[in-house]
């Protein structure tokens, strides 16, 4: 059957799946949540209980976008396409902001309930998001012992030793660099790593590499180590100039598992920059 005749078919069950889909009531918790975003797997994996779990996104278990892998290993993963969640029958499907448009428009036809997990670029928004997350699923108090372990990582992380230096600029490739109003910035705050005076505000932006290396921030941050470039990109973050301003003891790996989400991810960011710090303040 050609891909078209079989949305036709599907969208023609949407009167009979909106039944499966609607919960008995607005206010009741809901059995069956199928999460269609990474970050939203990591929260229903800390916050729901398994078997209110029916399925999780495609890259739940992929080690470099989530710190939940091997919880993930217990439970199905999607398909990419609207058509895969028919017969999960879940009441509650969470999404990201850049999840598939057409996939998310498909479940709208289709009854589905969806709610949408946001982007995160501080720790407070984090926090607020879990909170909801926790009242959505019906585990509030969950929701709040959370909230509680990133609160003591925060004190761990403060408790820290310092390294003396303290300007670092989170560079990818191109020489595209994170802002503070991010997430990322958001931790190397909490770490006490500032961009030096006139690096990229807001969001970030591209740092051609002789502005950079006239900002001269004490440490280089990166996502990894690229020893051999295998792009345009790349040649950037090789340039004999950055291997020389900044040899190993000088440059911060910050994976991006650590980045792009709030909830658990965030306990094992704010303790891995912990070490970060205690292992720099050492070589001083």
């Amino acid at each position: 059957m050609q891909l078209g005749a079989i949305r036709r078919t599907v969208l023609a069950l949407a009167g009979l799946v909106f039944a499966w889909c609607v919960p008995a009531g607005a206010a009741d918790p809901p059995r069956r949540v199928a999460s269609f975003n990474v970050c939203a797997d990591q929260l229903v994996i800390a916050l729901a209980d398994p078997d209110q779990i029916v399925a999780l996104s495609p890259n739940a278990r992929v080690p470099s976008f989530s710190v939940v892998t091997e919880q993930a290993s217990r439970y199905p993963l999607l398909g990419r396409t609207a058509e895969a969640m028919v017969p999960l029958k879940p009441d509650l499907v969470l999404v990201g902001p850049w999840d598939r448009p057409l996939t998310q428009r498909m479940l709208h036809v289709l009854g589905f309930r969806i709610v949408g997990v946001a982007l995160v670029n501080d720790l407070t928004t984090g926090i607020a998001q879990i909170r909801e997350v926790a009242k959505l699923l019906g585990h509030p108090e969950r929701g709040e012992a959370l909230i509680a372990e990133i609160e003591a990582a925060k004190r761990r992380l403060a408790a820290a030793p310092r390294p003396k230096s303290s300007s670092a600029m989170l560079v990818g490739n191109s020489g595209y660099t994170v802002g503070p109003e991010s997430l990322a910035g958001a931790l190397m705050r909490e770490a006490g790593l500032t961009p030096p005076p006139g690096a990229p505000a807001g969001y970030g932006g591209y740092v051609p590499l002789e502005k950079l290396i006239m900002l001269r921030p004490d440490f280089l941050v990166m996502a990894s180590i690229i020893e051999t470039p295998d792009g345009q990109g790349t040649l950037y973050l090789t340039h004999p100039a950055l291997r020389a301003l900044y040899p190993p003891q000088k440059r911060i790996v910050l994976p991006s598992k650590f980045t792009l989400c709030a909830g658990p991810s965030l306990v094992a960011a704010l303790d891995y920059l912990a070490d970060v710090l205690t292992r720099l303040a050492a070589q001083e």
